[in-house]
Protein backbone atom coordinates (compact mmCIF):
# COMPACT_ATOMS: atom_id res chain seq x y z
CA UNK A 1 0.00 0.00 0.00
CA UNK A 2 1.35 3.56 -1.19
CA UNK A 3 0.47 5.60 2.05
CA UNK A 4 1.83 8.46 0.13
CA UNK A 5 -1.20 8.82 -1.52
CA UNK A 6 -3.41 9.27 1.90
CA UNK A 7 -4.98 12.51 2.80
CA UNK A 8 -3.98 12.25 6.62
CA UNK A 9 -5.84 14.67 8.87
CA UNK A 10 -4.73 17.62 10.19
CA UNK A 11 -3.65 15.57 13.45
CA UNK A 12 -1.76 13.42 11.12
CA UNK A 13 -4.90 10.99 12.04
CA UNK A 14 -7.68 9.22 9.33
CA UNK A 15 -11.09 7.01 10.19
CA UNK A 16 -10.57 3.73 10.36
CA UNK A 17 -13.51 1.00 9.56
CA UNK A 18 -13.32 -1.71 10.93
CA UNK A 19 -15.32 -4.86 9.16
CA UNK A 20 -15.55 -8.58 9.80
CA UNK A 21 -14.15 -9.97 6.67
CA UNK A 22 -16.05 -13.39 7.06
CA UNK A 23 -19.51 -11.80 7.71
CA UNK A 24 -19.20 -7.77 6.45
CA UNK A 25 -20.95 -6.53 9.65
CA UNK A 26 -19.17 -2.98 11.08
CA UNK A 27 -17.44 -3.86 14.12
CA UNK A 28 -16.27 -0.50 14.98
CA UNK A 29 -15.16 2.97 13.53
CA UNK A 30 -11.26 4.38 14.97
CA UNK A 31 -8.74 6.24 14.01
CA UNK A 32 -4.85 5.72 12.91
CA UNK A 33 -1.77 7.45 12.12
CA UNK A 34 0.47 6.61 9.31
CA UNK A 35 3.17 4.35 12.05
CA UNK A 36 -0.25 2.56 13.07
CA UNK A 37 -0.70 1.56 9.21
CA UNK A 38 2.74 0.97 9.18
CA UNK A 39 2.57 -1.65 11.53
CA UNK A 40 -1.02 -2.80 10.83
CA UNK A 41 0.61 -4.04 7.35
CA UNK A 42 3.53 -5.22 8.96
CA UNK A 43 1.78 -7.68 11.71
CA UNK A 44 -1.52 -8.20 10.39
CA UNK A 45 -2.63 -7.03 13.81
CA UNK A 46 -5.02 -4.48 14.24
CA UNK A 47 -2.79 -1.01 15.20
CA UNK A 48 -4.76 1.87 15.98
CA UNK A 49 -4.19 5.57 17.72
CA UNK A 50 -6.09 6.55 20.89
CA UNK A 51 -7.02 10.09 20.26
CA UNK A 52 -8.24 10.71 23.85
CA UNK A 53 -4.82 8.32 25.50
CA UNK A 54 -2.87 10.94 22.44
CA UNK A 55 -1.08 6.72 22.25
CA UNK A 56 -0.61 3.97 20.01
CA UNK A 57 -2.44 0.68 21.10
CA UNK A 58 -3.10 -2.56 19.50
CA UNK A 59 -6.43 -4.14 19.46
CA UNK A 60 -6.58 -6.90 22.18
CA UNK A 61 -3.07 -5.91 24.09
CA UNK A 62 -5.41 -5.78 27.28
CA UNK A 63 -8.82 -7.45 26.40
CA UNK A 64 -6.97 -10.22 24.40
CA UNK A 65 -9.99 -9.95 22.18
CA UNK A 66 -7.10 -9.17 18.90
CA UNK A 67 -7.96 -9.24 15.69
CA UNK A 68 -6.12 -10.93 12.25
CA UNK A 69 -5.89 -7.99 9.84
CA UNK A 70 -6.48 -9.70 6.03
CA UNK A 71 -7.04 -6.67 4.10
CA UNK A 72 -6.53 -2.70 4.33
CA UNK A 73 -8.68 -0.75 1.83
CA UNK A 74 -8.77 3.31 1.23
CA UNK A 75 -11.78 5.12 0.11
CA UNK A 76 -11.37 6.81 -3.70
CA UNK A 77 -10.49 10.09 -1.97
CA UNK A 78 -7.68 8.54 -0.07
CA UNK A 79 -9.14 10.07 3.59
CA UNK A 80 -10.08 6.88 5.29
CA UNK A 81 -9.28 3.18 5.38
CA UNK A 82 -11.23 -0.13 5.83
CA UNK A 83 -9.70 -2.81 7.90
CA UNK A 84 -11.24 -6.30 6.87
CA UNK A 85 -10.26 -8.34 10.18
CA UNK A 86 -10.76 -12.02 11.24
CA UNK A 87 -11.90 -11.39 15.15
CA UNK A 88 -10.65 -13.22 18.08
CA UNK A 89 -13.25 -12.21 20.81
CA UNK A 90 -15.89 -9.33 20.39
CA UNK A 91 -14.81 -5.92 19.07
CA UNK A 92 -16.39 -3.51 21.33
CA UNK A 93 -15.27 -2.91 24.95
CA UNK A 94 -18.61 -3.55 26.65
CA UNK A 95 -17.81 -7.37 25.54
CA UNK A 96 -20.49 -6.77 22.68
CA UNK A 97 -19.30 -8.35 18.86
CA UNK A 98 -19.69 -4.87 17.40
CA UNK A 99 -20.04 -1.38 18.29
CA UNK A 100 -23.05 -0.15 17.04
CA UNK A 101 -25.15 -2.20 18.73
CA UNK A 102 -28.07 0.50 19.52
CA UNK A 103 -30.28 0.65 16.34
CA UNK A 104 -31.84 4.11 15.77
CA UNK A 105 -33.50 3.48 13.13
CA UNK A 106 -35.26 0.25 12.17
CA UNK A 107 -37.48 -0.76 8.29
CA UNK A 108 -39.37 -2.52 8.07
CA UNK A 109 -37.32 -4.77 5.55
CA UNK A 110 -36.68 -8.24 7.16
CA UNK A 111 -33.35 -8.92 8.33
CA UNK A 112 -30.57 -9.90 6.56
CA UNK A 113 -29.99 -14.13 7.10
CA UNK A 114 -25.54 -13.76 6.53
CA UNK A 115 -26.21 -17.70 7.81
CA UNK A 116 -25.26 -18.92 3.95
CA UNK A 117 -22.08 -16.18 3.52
CA UNK A 118 -20.97 -17.08 6.88
CA UNK A 119 -20.58 -21.01 6.02
CA UNK A 120 -19.24 -20.48 2.74
CA UNK A 121 -16.62 -17.64 3.64
CA UNK A 122 -15.29 -20.23 6.81
CA UNK A 123 -15.42 -23.25 4.49
CA UNK A 124 -13.39 -21.57 2.33
CA UNK A 125 -10.56 -20.59 5.06
CA UNK A 126 -11.11 -24.51 6.20
CA UNK A 127 -10.44 -25.78 2.76
CA UNK A 128 -7.28 -23.45 1.98
CA UNK A 129 -5.81 -25.30 5.12
CA UNK A 130 -6.59 -28.56 4.56
CA UNK A 131 -5.14 -27.99 1.07
CA UNK A 132 -1.87 -26.61 2.37
CA UNK A 133 -1.23 -28.74 5.79
CA UNK A 134 -3.11 -31.81 4.97
CA UNK A 135 -3.84 -33.77 7.98
CA UNK A 136 -3.48 -37.02 8.00
CA UNK A 137 -6.70 -39.67 7.18
CA UNK A 138 -7.76 -36.45 5.96
CA UNK A 139 -11.14 -37.37 2.93
CA UNK A 140 -10.63 -33.37 2.07
CA UNK A 141 -7.08 -34.05 1.64
CA UNK A 142 -7.78 -37.52 -0.53
CA UNK A 143 -9.79 -34.99 -2.66
CA UNK A 144 -7.15 -32.86 -3.02
CA UNK A 145 -4.64 -35.60 -4.03
CA UNK A 146 -7.21 -37.02 -6.93
CA UNK A 147 -6.60 -33.85 -8.24
CA UNK A 148 -9.93 -32.25 -10.81
CA UNK A 149 -10.68 -36.12 -11.79
CA UNK A 150 -12.03 -37.32 -8.65
CA UNK A 151 -13.33 -33.92 -6.82
CA UNK A 152 -15.29 -33.61 -10.77
CA UNK A 153 -16.25 -36.96 -10.26
CA UNK A 154 -17.64 -36.15 -6.62
CA UNK A 155 -19.43 -32.98 -8.02
CA UNK A 156 -21.28 -34.70 -11.03
CA UNK A 157 -22.49 -37.22 -8.19
CA UNK A 158 -23.99 -35.29 -5.78
CA UNK A 159 -25.15 -32.65 -8.63
CA UNK A 160 -27.61 -36.03 -9.26
CA UNK A 161 -28.49 -36.45 -5.77
CA UNK A 162 -29.46 -33.01 -5.59
CA UNK A 163 -31.81 -33.73 -8.80
CA UNK A 164 -33.21 -37.09 -7.18
CA UNK A 165 -33.90 -34.94 -3.72
CA UNK A 166 -35.78 -32.14 -5.15
CA UNK A 167 -38.09 -34.97 -7.21
CA UNK A 168 -38.35 -36.55 -4.23
CA UNK A 169 -39.97 -33.39 -2.80
CA UNK A 170 -37.96 -33.77 0.64
CA UNK A 171 -36.86 -30.81 1.55
CA UNK A 172 -34.31 -32.46 4.08
CA UNK A 173 -32.99 -34.54 1.95
CA UNK A 174 -32.46 -31.32 -0.59
CA UNK A 175 -30.26 -29.38 2.05
CA UNK A 176 -28.12 -32.34 2.86
CA UNK A 177 -27.71 -33.12 -0.75
CA UNK A 178 -27.07 -29.47 -1.92
CA UNK A 179 -24.80 -29.05 0.97
CA UNK A 180 -23.07 -31.28 -0.14
CA UNK A 181 -22.26 -30.56 -3.63
CA UNK A 182 -21.48 -26.44 -2.08
CA UNK A 183 -19.34 -28.62 -0.14
CA UNK A 184 -17.26 -30.55 -2.85
CA UNK A 185 -17.23 -27.31 -5.44
CA UNK A 186 -15.55 -25.18 -2.70
CA UNK A 187 -12.94 -28.16 -3.20
CA UNK A 188 -12.91 -27.48 -6.48
CA UNK A 189 -12.60 -23.81 -6.36
CA UNK A 190 -10.04 -24.48 -3.87
CA UNK A 191 -7.91 -26.98 -6.14
CA UNK A 192 -7.63 -24.55 -9.37
CA UNK A 193 -7.37 -21.66 -7.10
CA UNK A 194 -10.70 -19.66 -7.56
CA UNK A 195 -11.65 -17.29 -4.60
CA UNK A 196 -15.24 -16.94 -3.83
CA UNK A 197 -14.83 -13.44 -4.39
CA UNK A 198 -14.32 -14.19 -7.70
CA UNK A 199 -17.65 -16.07 -7.97
CA UNK A 200 -19.34 -13.39 -5.83
CA UNK A 201 -18.22 -10.74 -8.52
CA UNK A 202 -19.69 -13.02 -11.27
CA UNK A 203 -22.76 -13.65 -9.85
CA UNK A 204 -23.21 -9.61 -8.58
CA UNK A 205 -22.70 -9.14 -12.54
CA UNK A 206 -25.87 -11.41 -13.45
CA UNK A 207 -27.80 -9.63 -10.64
CA UNK A 208 -27.55 -6.02 -12.12
CA UNK A 209 -31.06 -5.39 -13.38
CA UNK A 210 -29.80 -4.58 -17.20
CA UNK A 211 -28.05 -8.51 -17.02
CA UNK A 212 -30.17 -11.04 -19.17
Amino acid sequence: MNLDRLTWGADGLLPVVIADARSGDVLTLAWADRDAVERTVATRATHLYSRSRKAPWRKGETSGNTQRVVEVRADCDGDALLYLVEPSGPACHTGAPSCFGDVLLNSDAPPRDDRFARAMNELEVVLARRKHDPPEGSYVAKLYAGGVDRIGKKIGEEATEVVIAAKNDDPEELVWEASDLLFHLLVMLAQRGVSLGRVGDHLLQRARPDAD
